[in-house]
Parts: structure tokens; sequence; C-alpha cells
């Protein structure tokens, strides 16, 4: 008996001073059907969590790749861990959706309710009269508050704030969306430390833009920051817990367990070198120029004869007046075969609505079209309407979705791929790389419209982000 007091002493110590061993045993708790493998890049994020407890640093930023225990780790264990400390500390923790905060926030209160918890940390309790899973109390005054990025917190403040993933992934390429998370940091949740001098903000992300709050924070400097990139890209030295430190060499693994290299090069394939190297190597690059890589494309020098099973696809961008300050109408034309698209031809002209209406008509018998794709929005909506009732054709309304970027974004794997090819030499082809190397900053982004219109439709079983789809 005397033994096994002994051993419940040291644990609860142990729980007390270490935050590392606290996360390994926190994820028993939250996700007791998992194993847990121990790495070193828990010891350097409980090292820099640690000292933002200490007052070492009032200022952390985590960037590092999904599914490595990042929320855990610093949503769920270094709150509770906080708590068990100090039973009168306030923590504001914020997540970009309430169903990943209100989640949090559960797991969270879990670990409070739990018995080795309680024997480790006697003097926090719940309060029973403050016990909602987004807004739970201790006996003693402290407590967990949780928002999503946008919510209200009017009246409310903390003593630390915590941000886990500020952004969601899908909204990468929307400028708009990244903008309404800046804006929030800065309107609403900065104003609510309780000590604005020397309260500490913590901020624990995937990159998923140079102008995300990871880039827009970093930028303004003031800010320390543990960089984890899947594969480090540089030797560097990263400090752990109980003053050790490990060197990083070029091309070395954070976590070769969860993450092998043979993971990390289906996810380059699947997601693209753009989303890959924001979310995983922390390493966003701009859109302007970096979004898609001319020599991704196959080159052909001579379409495939057209065999059975082949389709001929056109995707229409449509402009509603002819005027010089309006877009440009732009159909490209393609030969589909399974996986496979061969672009045939690219066509634009700023066309007044009744001259768009005969071109598609013709163009459409012409190349005996199989389908005609057109974008359900402004003029397209009309021409839809007409060309369904008064044609044989068999025409398509698209219905977009997300900004131009975004839905660009979410197919340039199929262009990296291999699975697009191009020809090698084509009146329009000069005209057709200028406007998709330049976007989103160039003049026109008609063709890259069509362009994402038709990959974003073949691309459709995978149901990616970009378009809302229907049954042909």
């Amino acid at each position: 008996m005397a033994n096994d007091l002994d051993l419940i002493r040291v644990f609860n110590a142990l729980m007390r001073d270490d935050l590392s061993s606290f996360i390994q045993r926190v994820f028993a708790t939250v996700d007791p059907g998992s194993t847990y493998h121990h790495n070193w890049h828990i010891d350097a994020i409980a090292h820099q969590l640690e000292r933002v407890e200490r007052g070492e640093i009032t200022r952390l930023i985590i960037t590092m790749p999904p599914r490595s225990l990042k929320s855990i780790a610093a949503s769920v264990a270094f709150p509770a861990w906080l708590l068990g400390r100090d039973p009168q500390k306030r923590i504001l923790a914020v997540s970009y959706a309430e169903g990943l905060s209100d989640k949090l926030a559960l797991d969270c209160l879990k670990v409070l309710d739990a018995p080795w918890y309680k024997s480790c940390f006697p003097a926090t309790r719940i309060a029973r009269s403050r016990t909602a899973r987004s807004d739970f109390e201790t006996s003693r005054g402290g407590g967990r508050f949780s928002t999503s990025v946008g919510g209200t917190i009017t009246g409310r403040g903390g003593d630390i704030i915590l941000i886990d993933d500020p952004h969601k992934p899908e909204d990468m390429g929307s400028e708009a969306k990244r903008t309404t998370v800046l804006d929030w940091y800065r309107s609403t949740l900065l104003s609510r430390l309780n000590d604005p001098k020397n309260g500490p903000i913590v901020l624990i992300q995937q990159r998923v833009h140079e102008a995300d709050l990871a880039g827009m924070l970093l930028e303004q400097g003031g800010w320390e920051h543990l960089d984890l990139q899947a594969i480090a890209e540089d030797p560097v030295e990263i400090a752990l817990t109980q003053g050790r430190c490990i060197q990083r060499e070029l091309g070395d693994l954070l976590h070769a367990e969860r993450l092998p290299r043979d993971l990390l090069d289906r996810r380059r394939d699947e997601l693209g070198s753009y989303v890959f190297a924001a979310q995983y190597q922390q390493r966003p690059a701009p859109l302007g120029g970096g979004l898609v890589k001319w020599d991704w494309f196959k080159t052909y020098d001579t379409p495939p004869d057209r065999v059975p099973g082949d389709q001929i696809v056109q995707s229409w961008d449509t402009a509603s007046k002819a005027a010089e300050a309006n877009d440009y109408s732009v159909c490209t034309t393609w030969q589909v075969r399974g996986n496979d698209a061969w672009l045939l031809h690219v066509y634009r002209a700023k066309l007044e609505f009744p001259a768009l209406r005969r071109r598609i008509e013709e163009d459409g018998r012409r190349v005996r079209a199989n389908l005609i794709l057109i974008e359900e929005a402004g003029s397209g909506i009309h021409l839809i309407q007409d060309l369904k009732q008064n044609t044989g054709l068999k025409v398509k309304g698209i219905i977009p979705k997300d900004d131009k970027a975004t839905r660009l974004l979410a197919v340039t794997p199929m262009i990296e791929g291999g699975r697009i090819a191009i020809p090698q030499d084509a009146p329009w082809l000069a005209d057709f790389r200028r406007e998709l190397l330049l976007f989103p900053n160039g003049k026109h982004d008609d063709q890259v419209d069509s362009l994402s219109q038709f990959l974003n439709w073949h691309d459709r079983p995978k149901h990616k982000s970009g378009y809302v789809r229907f049954k042909l």
C-alpha cells in the first residue's frame, strides 16, 4: 500500500510539473481507443507553453501540420493544466468553427472531471452552477470560455487567449474570408485580454496562406515562433523541455510514425504543391504566379483520335455586354477520356447577347459537343433556358460556389498530377498562358473561369469545393 501511495504521489507531481507528460495522459482520456506515439515535437510544444505559463513570453505562434496532436496539446491539455495549477485562471479559447470549438471544450471538461485529474489537482473543481461545455467555471472563479471566429464575446475577457486554427482550410483561397478573420482578431478579440499589457496570446495553426493570421502577426514582429515543418527544409535547433534540444537536419521528418514519407508524398499528390507547402510545410506561397505552374500541364502535338466513350465538353464563361470595359466571353473545348482531358481550343471574344447565343449553338454543333457547361449567373441564366428550349444541345448550368481563386485552387492537383494536356502550339496559347500565370492579379480572368469550371465538373465524383453540381 505504501508503495502504491508513493507511486500516486510521484505521478501527481509529474502531472502538475511536466506539461508534456500531462498531454500524454490527456490523450488517453479524450481518445482512449487510439495509441499514443510520443515524439519530440510534443516536448517542443510543451516547452513553449510552459514558458507562457511562467510569464517568460506573452506572444507565441506555433505552426505545424494537421493531425499532429495540435488541438489536444494546446486547446485541451494546456487549459486543463493551467486551471489545475491556478483554478482562478480565466481562459478564452477560439477556433474557426462553433462545432470544433464545442468539441474541444467538451474534451477539456472531460479531463477536469476525470478521477486522475481530481487526484492531481484537488483544489480545482467545476462549479455545478456553470457547467455548459462552451462556458464552464471552477469553484474558485476561473474557467474556460470558448467561441468561434466571428462569435460574440461582448463582456467576456480572459487572462490568456488561445487561438486554435482560426482559418477554415477550405477558405484558404478566399481573400474576403481571410480578411474577416484578421479584422475580427484586431477589432474584437485583441481587446478581450484582462491585462492588455502582460496577458499572453497563443496562436497554434496550420498555415493556409501567406496572408493568414499567423502571416500577419509574424510580419508585425514581437512573436515567439515555433515552426514545425513536416519535412525539414533547413537545419534548425529546437528547444525541448528540461533544458534539452534537438537538431533537425535537412529532410528530417517531423514524426515518422504518424506522418511517414510515403504518406506525405501521397498528400502532396492529392493536395497539390501549393496546399501541401502551406499546410504541411508551413510555407505558403503567394497566389500571384504561384497557384499554377505552366510545366504542370502535359503537352501534345496532335489531339488523340476520338474513340467510343470519349466526350467533347465545352465550358463557357459568358459576359453580358460587348462594351470595351466588359469582360470577354470564353469557351474552352475539351476532349475527355476517363480521368484525362485534352484542351482542344480556346475561343475568346466580346459579344452581345444575340451573337453570343448564336456562337454557342454553332460551336456546339460544329464540334458535336456531348455537353455544354454554362455558368448559371447573369446572362448565363437566360442562355441556358433558351438553348435548352430551342436546340437539341445538351446544356448544363453550373452554379459557382466560393470565389474564383478558391475554385481554381481546388483543381490544381488535377493539373499537377498530369491529367490535363494542352497543345504544344496554338494561336490562342500565349494569351491563355499569360492570363493563367498572372491570375488573380491580371486584368482578365475569363479563361481561368472557363478552365476551373470545366475542371471542377470533370472532377465531380470527388465533390471538391468550387461548384454545386447536379446529375446529368
